[in-house]
């Protein structure tokens, strides 16, 4: 696989095989960053292949002040933003999904109350997992439904950290959001997997 640098140069110089590359090493990534805007994979489908087109018509304005990746993705974010809007206008607020920053991230009745004997310590704390059992494939399908279950934006944030690898910053420069909002999404988002980890992993189940 070439580098990003080799890849624009290739796409500047209208090589075919260049857009088809930049397909399978950024499409699946550029599909999670729309899906947190919208609300269906059919729009967030449809704002990837305008954002691809985007892309090759304005190659030439890419002047590499960030890295191509956020370059991408940015446009991705930008789109998907103004017809996550367009579609908040065509339905009732209150049906969209939102990421309740003010929930709690695990039950409170899973820690002992205030007044009792270990006040704020657990009271049903997590099970220990065994690796066989984190790494086995069915443990990875819970973990994958997991994310796709988890509201847009954390789905989009615990997408790019924890399944792409990014750094906090280069999430916070693709989405328009803050060090603290990422922060909050993230924690959130991998409360929520580990919780549903845990009720598949629980000895009790």
């Amino acid at each position: 696989m070439t580098s990003d640098d080799d890849l624009v140069e290739r796409l500047r110089a209208g090589d075919g095989e260049a857009f088809a590359e930049l397909v399978r090493r950024y499409h699946r990534l550029m599909l999670r960053v729309a899906r947190g805007y919208v609300r269906t994979d059919a729009v967030a489908e449809e704002v990837v292949q305008e954002s691809l087109l985007a892309v090759v018509r304005g190659i030439e304005r890419f002047e590499g002040r960030s890295s191509f990746k956020t370059w991408l993705l940015r446009i991705v974010a930008n789109r998907a933003m103004t017809q996550g809007v367009k579609e908040a206008r065509s339905v009732p607020f209150a049906s969209l999904e939102t990421d309740d920053e003010d929930a709690p991230s695990v039950a409170p009745e899973r820690f002992h109350p205030a007044g009792e004997p270990g006040a704020g310590a657990w009271s049903s704390p997590p099970e220990p997992w065994t690796e066989d059992a984190v790494l086995a494939d069915e443990t990875r399908s819970v973990i994958e439904r997991a994310i796709e279950g988890l509201p847009p934006m954390q789905r989009a944030v615990v997408s790019m950290r924890d399944v792409e690898g990014w750094t906090s910053e280069e999430v916070q420069e693709a989405l328009g959001i803050s060090a603290a909002n990422q922060r909050v999404l993230l924690h959130r988002g991998r409360q929520r997997v580990r919780a549903a980890l845990e009720d598949y992993l629980s000895p009790s189940q």
